[in-house]
């Protein structure tokens, strides 16, 4: 994107970031300089989990990670995603809040995209966080690639979605910080169910074909 803004100095919390994809995008923005903070219900286990990272990584619990950091990125699982947003938004005021959590279900014939009374995970974050700026993303990275000390490029385009355009601007320019990755700007949080339903057809894919799939968005 043209004319991105600077985010090199921001530091990243990521709630639920002992999962697999709050710890993977952590030690990727490890990885490009950014102070990452790890959190979780407890200090002790997020400490734990940022001892392995590179850089200057750290943990906390959920509330001292959201204070501590200038973006929040929320990797929590679903069951537990409006509890936990509702106890930090105190915390989490005036704060870009990225979410990347997927509303899935699971049965034997695979996953599948469950029903959201606000829409999306996205909009029920805006709706429990009215004093934070939620912005969509990272909704279709692979924790395995993120994870794996081999890859040294994931090699994907990270859809962003947000109602306040100065906030997917900083997301989309957080996203480019990650060699091989691009923000693409993909429509207001409105938009934001068919995307984090997708993951469910990318589920499908990676199952079939033993991959990790990606998005790339051509013409752009």
């Amino acid at each position: 994107m043209t004319d991105a803004p600077d985010v090199s100095g921001l530091s990243l919390a990521f709630l639920g970031g002992t999962g697999e994809q709050g710890r993977g995008l952590a030690r990727r923005f490890a990885l490009a300089g950014h102070k990452v903070i790890l959190g979780s219900r407890s200090a002790e286990r997020a400490a734990a989990a940022a001892e392995g990272l590179p850089g200057d990584a750290s943990g906390l619990d959920n509330e001292s990670a959201a204070l501590a950091a200038d973006i929040v990125i929320v990797a929590v699982p679903w069951e537990g995603h409006k509890e936990l947003l509702q106890g930090l938004a105190t915390a989490l005021t005036g704060k870009i809040v990225v979410d990347c959590v997927n509303p899935l279900g699971f049965d034997k014939q695979g996953a599948f995209a469950l029903p959201v009374e606000e829409g999306s995970a996205a909009q029920q974050a805006q709706a429990v966080l009215p004093d934070s700026r939620v912005v969509g993303a990272f909704h279709h990275v692979s924790a395995v690639l993120l994870l794996d000390d081999t890859v040294d490029s994931v090699d994907t385009d990270v859809l962003v979605l947000g109602d306040d355009r100065a906030a997917t601007d900083v997301v989309q320019a957080l996203a480019a910080r990650i060699p091989g990755m691009r923000g693409i700007y993909a429509g207001r949080l409105r938009n934001a169910h068919q995307v984090e339903a997708l993951t469910a057809n990318l589920i499908s894919v990676n199952r079939r074909y033993k991959a990790h799939a990606g998005l790339r968005v051509t013409d752009v």
